[in-house]
């Protein structure tokens, strides 16, 4: 059994282990740990001290094979205080995944921190969840979920961690580590079960704000999940770590009768 989501196959190419599979196909990633991947490269690429992470948006354009991908990073827009980044993985000559990342200056804002948004009670006061009977897939079997009381269909909160890397012999970030989870709220409060006979609700996108820069093992999701009358939903999630919440995701869905 492999230990890391990925492992490095040379050249920007990465091979993908069995807790990356995806809980729609057998045959595919899932969104969580390639968008993680995606994140360790774009912090990788022409690192500036000087500057955070503030935004990634994701697009799926397609299905991401469980086999070895390649990830290329570039620059789109330079400058002193903003830069903007852009990762796509691709694999057989098709992009499966567009990535563009803003980084913004850091200075002292301390005088005038606030947050609106409250913050949930911690890992400790959850229970253990069993995600793997609703979900199927190598990377769900991976994580540690624990649910808060009031778990309900479309409004819900839970704690995730994993024990597995990203990659295969590669240092990365509290912030990439975390950022491969976020994908998962979309399944932490599902409001109608998937599978045969009811409702598969894949998102195209995966929009992620950051306020401040996350930190430790374990990821919050305070997630609502919205049904409209057209055939597209909307996952919103407030994201959090053991010190509160640090940004935001948005996740927008097609909604198709199975």
């Amino acid at each position: 059994m492999a230990d890391s989501y990925y492992r490095p196959a040379g050249g920007g190419r990465f091979e993908a282990t069995i807790h990356a599979q995806g809980a729609w196909n057998a045959h595919e990633q899932h969104m969580a740990p390639a968008s993680g991947l995606l994140a360790h490269c774009l912090e990788q690429f022409q690192p500036r001290a000087e500057l955070q992470m503030a935004r990634i948006s994701f697009e799926i354009l397609g299905l991401i094979p469980l086999e070895t991908v390649e990830v290329t990073t570039r620059m789109v827009r330079p400058g002193r205080t903003i830069e903007l980044l852009e990762a796509e993985m691709n694999h057989g000559g098709r992009t499966a995944i567009r990535a563009r990342a803003w980084r913004l200056a850091s200075s002292d804002t301390s005088s005038v921190a606030a947050l609106e948004d409250e913050s949930m009670p911690g890992p400790d006061q959850g229970e253990e969840h069993d995600a793997v009977a609703e979900w199927p897939g190598g990377y769900i079997q991976s994580i540690d979920v624990r649910k808060i009381e009031g778990h309900r269909p479309g409004r819900g909160r839970v704690w995730l961690r994993t024990p597995h890397p990203l990659v295969e012999g590669e240092a990365s970030s509290d912030s990439a580590r975390l950022i491969g989870l976020i994908d998962t709220a979309n399944g932490i409060a599902t409001r109608v079960p998937p599978g045969p006979g009811s409702w598969a609700f894949p998102n195209v996108d995966l929009q992620v704000h950051l306020h401040r820069q996350p930190s430790g093992q374990w990821l919050g999701l305070d997630t609502r999940v919205s049904f409209g009358r057209e055939g597209i939903g909307l996952t919103s999630s407030v994201l959090h770590d053991l010190d509160g919440p640090f940004g935001r995701s948005e996740q927008i869905l097609t909604l198709r009768k199975l």
